[in-house]
């Protein structure tokens, strides 16, 4: 059926939403972005950032501007997921939701703009329920990173710019849902030559000996990310 002057008016009553699952990591968790919801409906429940979309307006712009004005942040990884479109997704009308996932480093000074905001990080395995379909973005949004972990290196978009072996290996596996075999991890790891020595050293609390702090090579990186890559750990 196609609009007519006599029906039109009922084809374009479709609001456009856009939320984001935000993965952070701290080192030794991946986590996710949520934010308790202010006004009706659903006011007081945790969701996913999200911000609604004006006709003349466009969806990244919005998203970039959430994440700069609620969370504090700008020019990150950032990739489109898909559109979800159930009926009764959200009670105020039909609102299609076009949502996102982004990649960010965890540090002191985006913990504290944070809490400011009321965000709220949760550990992936931890994720409480959540208002509208937002469980169900999260759930293709971790397909979707299990996916991209593996076949390009944007897992280094979540670590500080020196890392533990151990940290990167752990990233992996709460990225894969299952524990990685050491030996295994690390040869396929040093294969990619992703990874250079700093020729520095720390030592971790409560560890009986100090770790080898490694950075990734970013030319290498970029290289890889464009042309894409496999390691099946």
């Amino acid at each position: 059926m196609l609009p007519t002057e006599e029906n039109k008016d009922d084809f374009f009553k479709i609001a456009l939403s856009s939320s984001l699952v935000l993965y952070g990591f701290d080192g030794k968790n991946l986590k996710i972005l949520i934010r308790e919801r202010a006004t009706a409906p659903f006011k007081g429940a945790f969701i996913l950032p999200s911000t609604y979309i004006l006709p003349n307006d466009s969806i990244e712009g919005n998203i970039q501007k959430l994440l700069e004005e609620k969370i504090g942040i700008s020019n990150i990884y950032l990739e489109q997921l898909k559109a979800f479109t159930k009926v009764f997704r959200n009670p105020l009308g039909r609102v299609i939701n076009v949502a996102f996932y982004g990649l960010i480093k965890i540090d002191d000074r985006l913990l504290l703009k944070n809490q400011e905001e009321g965000n709220v990080w949760v550990n992936v395995e931890e994720v409480p329920e959540l208002a509208y379909d937002h469980n169900e973005i999260i759930e293709y949004a971790k397909e979707r990173l299990k996916r991209r972990v593996k076949r390009r290196p944007i897992g280094f978009n979540l670590l500080p710019n020196e890392f533990t072996i151990l940290q990167l290996q752990t990233l992996y596996e709460k990225s894969f849902g299952k524990e990685l075999d050491k030996r295994n991890f690390r040869k396929k790891l040093f294969k990619s030559k992703l990874i250079l020595d700093t020729g520095k050293f720390i030592k971790p609390k409560n560890a009986r000996k100090a770790s080898k702090l490694y950075t990734f090579d970013k030319e290498l990186y970029q290289t890889m990310k464009l042309k894409g890559y496999d390691i099946t750990f």
